[in-house]
């Protein structure tokens, strides 16, 4: 059912933050504080890039808005948080998770890396994201905690996903269609860029849906 490759990418992103949790106890609590400044920035830089490549803005509030207001009714953001807290040293856990999650599954290499898995089984660019989500992964548990963990069922159940049903998805791949997701995406990793910096409490989580409902919308504005 699933590719190697999305396991590759599974165990990268599992084994980046075991190293980043190892070498979060050797930083002092200074530096800590500067490396998450760090973070944040990125992260707010990241998603104005990925905001810029949004092909209609329209359709994106416009998701925002819907896929906002579902996640407020169903609570999201404290689901989340509500797993973060079984865990020990969880503070930051909903960030962590938030974070890692968009930063290796909002982006064309997820997209067209496992649509490629599942029409022509060219595993290259999943492959090469794999390097790059261990190492991400490896600085934010690093600077954030152990919500990066749980972002590695994400990144299985979603790429698995796209593999399984890429004949399906093939529309995802037009330039219109990425661009939006992508948009759409960047700025929920610059409100989480904002939350890590703690200019004000984003609740991205309850966003979440918003990904699904620029998918429903341009597809929707395709039809007319």
């Amino acid at each position: 059912m699933f590719h190697y490759a999305v396991l590759v990418n599974t165990v990268g992103v599992l084994v980046g933050a075991g190293f980043g949790t190892m070498f979060k106890k050797s930083i002092p609590q200074r530096l800590n504080e500067l490396l998450l400044s760090v973070v944040g920035l990125s992260t707010i830089g990241i998603g104005i890039r990925m905001v810029m490549q949004g092909k209609d803005f329209l359709m994106i509030l416009i998701s925002l808005v819907v896929g906002g207001i579902l996640g407020e009714l169903l609570e999201l953001e404290k689901r989340i948080e509500g797993i973060g807290r079984r865990f020990k040293g969880s503070q930051g856990f909903a960030e962590a998770f938030l974070a890692s999650s968009l930063l290796f599954l909002v982006g064309p290499m997820t997209i067209i890396g496992s649509i490629n898995i599942g029409l022509t089984g060219n595993a290259e660019l999943i492959l090469t994201k794999s390097i790059l989500d261990t190492i991400s992964a490896m600085i934010l548990s690093a600077t954030m905690g152990s919500g990066v963990f749980l972002s590695a069922g994400s990144v299985f159940v979603v790429q698995g996903l796209l593999v399984v049903f890429s004949k399906n998805l093939t529309f995802l791949m037009g330039e219109s269609f990425l661009g939006d997701f992508v948009g759409t995406g960047g700025v929920m990793v610059l409100g989480l860029g904002i939350r890590i910096l703690k200019l004000r409490d984003v609740k991205v989580g309850n966003l979440l849906p918003s990904l699904l409902m620029i998918i429903l919308i341009d597809w929707l504005k395709g039809l007319f």
